[in-house]
C-alpha cells in the first residue's frame, strides 16, 4: 500500500511540475533576473560549508531550500535585484567549485495581494444591542460576517455561524495559522497575545521579525488586516474578534520586494510545517484577465511536501483566495486557487450576491464573505496597521483569512483531521443559504450524487458550526490515488462557426492498483493553441452529466503565441461521483468578436483523483437531509448496481 501510494503521488507531481512548463519558457521575451541563486551541491553540505563556499565567491548563503542538505539559497548584493540578462560570470563562478553540481539565476516575477483597495470609511447603521454573552469587543456589532442581523442592508443570519461552534467550546486552541503576505504587525494589541513568534519568520528581510515595512499610503497593512480575522482577541476591548480567538497567528512575510522568486515562494510554503497548520495566502498572480501563471518547480514540490508530510504526516493546509480579476478573468489560470492542493475560496457580500471582483472558476471549492451590500466601501472589519482597527478590508484577501479561521476551529475540534478531510467537510457542510449570481449567469446544480454547487461559489458559504459537528464524529477518508484515465493526441481543430467535441471512455484504472471509484477532484491537463486565448470556452461533462465550465471567455487575452501547455484545468464539481464511463471535453470560440478565430487542441489527458473505497461509509447520519445523508445513499445505490 505505501509504495502504491508513493507510485501516485509520485505521478501526481510529474503532472503538476510539467502543468506549468510552459509558463517558464514562455518567460524570455520579458524575463528578469534577480540577484538571488538556487545552488545545489553534489554532497550533503553543512550551514558552515556552504557559507564557506558563498564568502569564496562573493555571495551570502540565506539558508537550505525545504530543508535539503543540498540545495542552498545565495544572494549577492553586488547583482541588481532585477536586470534584463543572466549574471553569467557569476553562475560560472559558482560552477567552478568542484562541490557545486549546479547553480541558477532566479527569474523574477509580479505577485500581486488581492483586496478591492479603492475602499473609504463608511458610516454604518444603527445595530441593535448586542446580547450578554456576545463578545464585547467594540468592532464586533460591525462584523457581519461573523454575525448578519441585517446591518447595511445584509440578510439576516447569512454570516459564517461561528457562535454556533463557540457554543461547542471551539475557538482555535492549539492551531497556528501562517499569514503569508506583506508582514504583520506582531505588536498590535489584539494580535500580540495570539501570536506565534516560533513559527514566523521574515523572507523579504531575512530575519525571524516579520514587522511591515512602513509606507505612507500603508500599502503593507494587508497581512495584519487578514491575521486579525482569524485570530484577534476576544473580549479585549480592542477593534473586533478573529474567527478562532483563541488560535495562534505566525507571520510571514514574502510579498515584499520588487520581484517575487520561486526560493521565496517555495520557503515559505514550507516554513515549520510541524509548527504550522494553516497557510493563507491573499495574493497570486496578477487579475488582469489575461495572465496564466501558477508556482514554478520549489513552489510546486513544497506545497506536494506540505500536504504530504508537514502536520507530522496529516498535512498542512492551503487556503487560497480565488481572485478579483472579476467577470473577464477565470481563476483557472491561477495555478495557485486552481491546485487540488490548495482550497480555493471566493467571497459574497452580505445580502448572498457576488462581489463585482469575483473570479469564477470550477476549482472554487466554497466561499466566504468581503463587502457589505447597501454602502459597498464597508467592508470586513478587522486589526490595521499600529494598533489601530479598520472596516474597509474586503476582496477575496478577506474571504481567504475567513475560511482559515473556520479551519482553525475544526482542527481544535478533531486534531487529527488530514488536509483532505479538511476538504471533504468544507464539501459537506457548505450551504447555498442565500447565494446568488447577481446578473443570473451561473445557477444552482446538483451533480452526480445530489451535491449541490455553483460555477461562482463552489459548494456554498462555509458554516463554522456544521464543520465542528461533523469533524467531532469524522473518520479519516480512506487512502487517495491518482489514475491517468486517459489521453488523446490527435490533434483537433475548433473554429467561431465549429465546437469540436472529445470522448474519452475509462475504467477509471479499475483492477489497477490506482482505481478510483469516487471522484475527489478531475483535471483535463490540455495542451491548446488559438489565434485569441481569450475568446476560447472549455466544458468538461462527466459520466453522470455534470457540466462544469473549466475556462471561461476572458475577453483581455489576445495572447496567440503561447495558449496553454499541459495546463490542467481543475474541476470540483464532480466530487463524489463514480467516474467510470464516457468524459466530454467540449471547445468553443466565442461569438462576440467580428473576428474570426480559430483554435487546436493538440492533447488532452484526463486526470482523476479520489478514492477507491466509499469515503463516509463509517460516519454516522444524524440529519436525513444532509449532504452527507444525500452522498452516503448515492453511494449505497452504486454499491448495490455494481454488484
Amino acid at each position: 500500500m505505501l509504495s502504491t501510494m508513493l507510485a501516485s503521488r509520485a505521478l501526481a507531481l510529474v503532472v503538476l511540475v510539467a502543468a506549468w512548463q510552459i509558463e517558464v519558457e514562455g518567460f524570455p521575451r520579458n524575463e528578469v533576473f534577480t540577484n538571488s541563486f538556487l545552488v545545489r551541491f553534489r554532497r550533503d553540505m553543512t550551514l558552515k560549508e556552504a557559507s564557506g563556499v558563498a564568502n569564496l565567491h562573493g555571495f551570502i548563503n540565506l539558508g537550505k531550500l525545504l530543508g535539503s542538505n543540498r540545495e542552498f539559497h545565495f544572494l549577492h548584493r553586488s547583482v541588481p535585484h532585477a536586470r534584463t540578462r543572466r549574471s553569467l560570470s557569476h553562475m560560472r563562478t559558482l560552477k567552478s567549485h568542484p562541490d557545486v553540481r549546479f547553480a541558477i539565476q532566479q527569474t523574477g516575477f509580479q505577485r500581486t495581494k488581492r483586496g478591492y483597495n479603492r475602499l473609504r470609511l463608511a458610516v454604518l447603521e444603527e445595530i441593535q444591542q448586542q446580547h450578554q454573552n456576545e463578545p464585547t469587543d467594540p468592532y464586533f456589532p460591525f462584523q457581519w460576517y461573523l454575525k448578519n442581523i441585517g446591518q447595511n442592508g445584509g440578510k439576516p443570519r447569512l454570516d459564517l455561524n461561528v457562535e454556533a461552534a463557540w457554543a461547542q467550546g471551539f475557538t482555535g486552541r492549539n492551531v497556528t495559522t501562517a499569514i503569508m503576505d506583506d508582514g504583520v504587525d506582531y505588536m498590535h494589541p489584539d494580535l500580540r497575545d495570539n501570536y506565534n513568534a516560533r513559527a514566523s519568520y521574515d523572507f523579504s528581510g531575512n530575519d525571524p521579525f516579520p514587522y511591515p515595512r512602513y509606507t505612507d499610503d500603508w500599502f503593507n497593512s494587508h497581512g495584519t488586516r487578514c491575521a486579525g480575522e482569524v485570530a484577534a482577541k476576544r473580549d479585549n476591548g480592542v477593534c473586533g474578534v478573529g474567527v478562532a480567538y483563541n488560535s495562534k497567528v505566525a507571520g510571514i512575510r514574502m510579498l515584499d520586494q520588487p520581484y517575487m522568486t520561486d526560493l521565496i515562494e517555495a520557503n515559505s510554503m514550507g516554513h515549520e510545517p510541524n509548527l504550522i497548520d494553516i497557510y493563507s495566502a491573499s495574493w497570486g498572480p496578477t487579475d488582469d484577465g489575461k495572465t496564466v501563471d501558477g508556482p514554478r518547480n520549489a513552489t510546486m514540490r513544497a506545497i506536494v511536501r506540505g500536504v504530504n508530510e508537514g502536520r507530522h504526516g496529516l498535512g498542512n493546509i492551503y487556503v487560497w483566495a480565488s481572485g478579483d480579476g472579476g467577470e473577464e478573468d477565470d481563476c483557472n489560470c491561477d495555478g495557485y486557487a486552481a491546485s487540488m492542493w490548495t482550497v480555493s475560496i471566493n467571497s459574497a457580500i452580505n445580502n448572498g450576491e457576488n462581489a463585482h471582483y469575483d473570479e469564477s472558476c470550477s476549482s472554487t471549492l466554497a466561499s466566504t464573505f468581503s463587502n457589505g451590500a447597501k454602502d459597498p466601501h464597508t467592508g470586513v472589519a478587522t486589526t490595521d496597521l499600529y494598533g489601530k482597527c479598520t472596516k474597509t478590508h474586503s476582496g477575496t484577501s478577506a474571504a481567504a483569512p475567513e475560511a482559515a479561521g473556520v479551519f482553525a476551529l475544526a482542527l481544535e475540534a478533531n486534531p487529527q483531521l488530514s488536509w483532505r478531510d479538511i476538504q471533504h467537510l468544507t464539501v459537506l457542510t457548505s450551504k447555498r443559504n442565500s447565494l446568488y449570481d447577481a446578473k443570473n449567469r451561473f445557477h444552482w446544480k446538483m451533480n452526480g450524487v445530489g451535491l449541490e454547487f455553483n460555477h461562482l461559489f463552489g459548494y456554498g458559504v462555509m458554516d463554522a458550526g456544521a464543520m465542528v459537528a461533523l469533524a467531532k464524529e469524522w473518520k479519516t477518508v480512506p487512502p487517495r490515488y491518482h489514475c491517468e484515465a486517459g489521453l488523446i493526441r490527435s490533434p483537433k481543430k475548433f473554429t467561431t462557426n465549429q465546437s469540436v467535441i472529445l470522448e474519452i471512455e475509462t475504467t477509471a484504472c479499475q483492477g489497477k492498483e490506482t482505481e478510483v471509484n469516487y471522484v475527489e477532484h478531475v483535471q483535463a491537463v490540455l495542451s491548446l493553441n488559438s489565434t485569441r486565448r481569450g475568446e476560447v470556452t472549455l466544458y468538461l461533462i462527466s459520466p453522470s452529466g455534470t457540466r462544469s465550465m473549466i475556462l471561461s471567455r476572458r475577453p483581455n487575452d489576445d495572447d496567440h503565441r503561447d495558449g496553454f501547455s499541459k495546463w490542467p484545468f481543475m474541476t470540483t464539481h464532480t466530487w463524489g461521483e463514480d467516474p467510470k464511463g464516457k468524459w466530454r471535453l467540449e471547445a468553443y470560440i466565442s461569438q462576440e468578436t467580428q473576428q474570426p478565430n480559430h483554435g487546436w487542441i493538440l492533447d488532452w489527458t484526463l486526470m482523476i483523483h479520489g478514492t477507491k473505497e466509499a469515503p463516509y461509509k463509517d460516519l454516522p447520519i444524524q440529519d436525513e437531509n444532509s449532504k452527507l445523508a444525500i452522498v452516503k445513499k448515492a453511494h449505497e445505490d452504486y454499491m448495490k448496481k455494481k454488484h
